[in-house]
């Protein structure tokens, strides 16, 4: 004989060697969801292009108006100086909460305690009345005459005021942000890179920190977003160059407001959507190695083949499942369970 013969299955039964046909599941209710969905877009977008309270012709007006696009500028340089101080000062809170000193973790603790339970826009209110409970800023030393002193509105200028203000308010939320990031990477760490030889410092920018960046870049990416939509708030401190301010004080001497908040929005979009797309890059950078991780090619062609040692119950010994061979000419191809 050349092989085995054929099997034919019983009458009435499957073959088992046949390829199984699937078919899929179908779902229409969420078809009739879906053109729902669109229909009501569809709808709002033709009834916002001929609404004549939105004035399309003004907002194309006004979008890239001088005054619009330097007010765009500062709002971005208010998110960037904001977020570098809120990232160092929040860094170093977290390693302050992680202390074993209790004073050193009690002190980060009050900080996080103030600017987390008040609101930012009091915070740039009392930040914009600084120079009324002091009047003046002196260094020296204490309780004797200041070697150097100067007026606080000389020397703080309502710029500088909202940065400072929205920096010390972001710091609390991104000390949070870092110290969860740290308890994220097992303890065996640290004390593998001690036996290692490591020093602090070696062991967090070596080992501690590149592993902890796949849970700090996330929510630090939503952190900078916020910060983008929260420098509207500086209005507070008083500081009326950026970008909704300035939008609200050309739709005061329009009298049309609806157009200018368009613009704005648009403005606020078009920041926030750039950032979206580096923060999604970040976080494939950093999250290299980590989740499903695709099998070579050399065993996606024998994904079936399956070996090792199977328990089966009732039984005193395991099933050894061994891989199919090669057929060889004149040798009858052989494959199974032994």
């Amino acid at each position: 004989m050349n092989g085995p013969a054929a099997v034919t299955p019983p009458l009435g039964q499957p073959d088992a060697s046949a390829p199984i046909k699937a078919i899929r599941l179908r779902h229409p209710w969420r078809m009739v969801f879906a053109v729902l969905l669109v229909a009501i877009f569809a709808l709002f977008v033709i009834d916002a292009a001929f609404r004549p309270a939105y004035d399309w012709p003004a907002v194309g007006k006004y979008l890239f108006d001088r005054r619009i696009s330097m007010a765009a500028l500062v709002t971005i340089e208010l998110t960037v100086f904001s977020m570098v101080i809120a990232i160092v000062l929040g860094v170093i809170l977290a390693v302050m909460r992680l202390s074993p000193n209790p004073v050193v973790k009690s002190v980060a603790w009050f900080y996080l305690w103030i600017f987390r339970g008040t609101p930012v826009y009091v915070q740039l209110t009392i930040w914009g009345l600084i120079s009324l409970i002091y009047t003046t800023i002196d260094i020296g030393l204490p309780f004797m005459t200041p070697w150097i002193s100067f007026s606080t509105n000389a020397a703080l200028n309502t710029f500088t005021l909202a940065v400072i203000g929205l920096a010390l308010n972001e710091a609390a939320y991104m000390a949070e942000i870092v110290r969860a990031g740290l308890l994220s990477v097992d303890k065996g760490q640290e004390e593998a890179s001690i036996a290692l030889g490591m020093s602090w410092s070696q062991t967090m920018t070596r080992v501690i920190l590149p592993q902890s960046m796949r849970v700090i870049i996330p929510p630090t990416g939503n952190e900078v977003i916020s910060m983008l939509k929260t420098t509207s708030l500086v209005t507070a401190v008083p500081f009326s160059l950026e970008l909704f301010t300035r939008s609200r004080d050309i739709s005061a001497e329009t009298f049309n407001p609806i157009p200018l908040l368009i613009v704005a929005s648009i403005w606020y979009l078009f920041f926030t959507s750039i950032l979206m797309v580096g923060q999604y890059f970040l976080e494939k950078r950093f999250s290299r190695g980590v989740g499903d991780r695709q099998s070579n090619k050399s065993d996606a062609g024998n994904a079936t083949a399956l070996t090792g040692a199977l328990p089966v119950i009732g039984a005193g010994q395991p099933t050894v499942v061994l891989p199919p061979k090669q057929d060889t000419p004149g040798t009858p191809g052989t494959e199974g369970a032994r």
